[in-house]
């Protein structure tokens, strides 16, 4: 499984966002695109940053058990 960059997801998702702060009108099929893009860069990150948790608690323990 590759790992997701963090910071590139908020990237695009501020992307996604100013996309739509920058529309008077907004084409429906065009902003549910959108919508569904970043609902899918949200999962990924959630499951990034789960990922990432455990990584410190993996090292936090191997730490402590040092001491």
């Amino acid at each position: 499984m590759s790992k997701k960059n963090l910071g590139d997801n908020l990237k695009k998702l501020a992307e996604i966002s100013r996309w739509f702060d920058e529309r008077e009108e907004i084409n429906v099929e065009e902003g549910l695109k959108k919508v569904k893009e970043a609902a899918l860069i949200i999962k990924e990150s959630k499951s990034r940053l789960a990922e990432v948790e455990n990584e410190f608690e993996e090292i936090k323990k191997s730490v402590e058990d040092e001491f």
